[in-house]
């Protein structure tokens, strides 16, 4: 059994494998005639952390659902673990937008992530004693054992989101992918989804992409931002992308990048924020 997550803030990862998890080559996707990604170009290193950051309708959940094999690449190549990308590949973990659970669902927490165990289709898991340690594992790692018993629509946002977390871990994921997973969490909350992640690509070695509407919950765990505005994309660290010059380019018009107190403002000319 692995040794659990440490509860303790780490600096982002000084060192990364570099095995490529995932890449994309002069990707393209047109959807309904509509060009939605443009020569989007990336790779993802084995236990990276990527904050994958742009406006609504940037393209953020189109690039997950790519990489899932959901959406075929209009144009371009994307590849995963050295394959081309597959429908259903149990060597991924996803964690969808927060879902909506009903009084009425007679579902533990424990239960939910069993659920995970197969990678590759939902319904009733098969009782086990490999599976039920497997379970109590990922359990363990997004520290949700507390309550892993209790009804999930009764837990809060952060602890549902957790759960879902561990329900894409049980299967011992090489990459992880997380479509906005702060939506609707309080800022604690979200602080603490965002260190639970970045400790389970450390101690697990899993690529991770964070989908975030907002840079600033990642600051100072993410190992590169990719960011998409308008259908292209840029990709490094946070430093080199996340500045006025890079993101007036790619918007393709003026965008102001302010730091203060250890906060990043995105606007445009005219004060709106562009996240």
């Amino acid at each position: 059994m692995q040794s659990p997550i440490s509860r303790t803030r780490s600096p982002v990862h000084p060192q990364m494998s570099d095995e490529v998890v995932a890449e994309a080559s002069h990707l393209s996707v047109v959807l309904r005639g509509r060009p939605v990604l443009e020569d989007v170009n990336f790779s993802l290193r084995a236990g990276e952390f990527v904050a994958l950051i742009g406006p609504n309708g940037a393209g953020k959940s189109t690039l997950l659902r790519v990489l899932l094999g959901l959406i075929p690449p209009t144009a371009g190549s994307v590849r995963v673990l050295g394959q081309p990308v597959d429908r259903g590949n149990p060597r991924i973990g996803y964690v969808p937008q927060h879902q909506t659970f009903y009084e009425s669902t007679p579902l533990r927490g424990r239960d939910m992530v069993a659920l995970g165990v197969d990678g590759t289709r939902y319904g009733p898991p098969t009782p086990g004693r490999a599976q039920s340690a497997t379970v109590q594992q990922a359990l363990d790692d997004v520290r949700a054992t507390a309550y892993a018993d209790m009804p999930v629509a009764r837990l809060s946002g952060g602890e549902q989101q957790r759960l879902m977390l561990a329900q894409a871990l049980v299967g011992n994921p090489e990459l992880l992918l997380l479509d906005e997973p702060l939506a609707n969490l309080d800022i604690r909350s979200r602080r603490e989804v965002v260190d639970l992640v970045r400790d389970i690509s450390r101690v697990r070695g899993i690529a991770v992409v964070f989908v975030a509407h907002d840079v600033n919950p990642l600051l100072g765990c993410m190992d590169r931002v990719l960011y998409i505005a308008n259908g292209r994309a840029v990709i490094g660290p946070q430093d080199q992308i996340v500045r006025s010059d890079v993101l007036s380019d790619l918007f393709g018009f003026p965008v102001h990048v302010i730091r203060a107190e250890g906060h990043v403002l995105v606007s445009t000319a005219d004060g709106d924020e562009c996240h």
